[in-house]
């Protein structure tokens, strides 16, 4: 149940981090950077809602057509259609949470059907370790954000 907890806290963090971002550098990508304010919030999303699926396959994600725009490895600048609005992805990570807790709670000592693995690096048996690796993954992207805002700032 901590690391539910810890979901939890990365969230606010996030949306917190998301809160300083100024609505016209959502889409400025500062030297450096290999995405903008909107891509990294939209992959958050993205794939959290990616890896409860592989937690839980009768899951069903919900906004299936943000991966063209958020899934690992696209890239912003290659856009052909207009993407999610601000708005929309904050509404959309605020819902997530309440929904994805209340999935994963019941089944954190579930093991998964076949082991996730990332790379050689890691791998995953447990509903819990993706749970523990989405907790990881956010955080790494709040702190992109905030570098973006403030690479912005400057």
């Amino acid at each position: 149940m901590e690391s539910l907890y810890q979901l939890n806290f990365a969230r606010i963090y996030t949306l917190g981090r998301i809160k300083q971002c100024k609505e016209d550098m959502w889409d400025i990508k500062p030297k450096g950077f290999s995405n903008t304010v909107r891509w990294n919030v939209g992959h958050i999303y993205v794939q959290m809602e990616i890896l409860v699926q592989k937690a839980i396959p009768t899951y069903s994600i919900v906004h299936p057509e943000w991966i063209q725009f958020f899934a690992p490895g696209t890239d912003s600048d290659e856009w052909q259609e207009v993407s999610p609005s601000k708005e929309e992805l904050i509404v959309s990570l605020k819902d997530q949470l309440d929904r994805i807790l209340a999935l994963l709670a019941p089944n954190l000592q579930d093991y998964l059907i076949e082991t996730l693995e990332i790379g050689n690096l890691h791998s995953m048996e447990t509903v819990e370790a993706i749970v523990q690796f989405i907790v990881w993954h956010e955080g790494v992207h709040a702190g992109v954000i905030h570098s973006i805002n403030q690479a912005n700032a400057v």
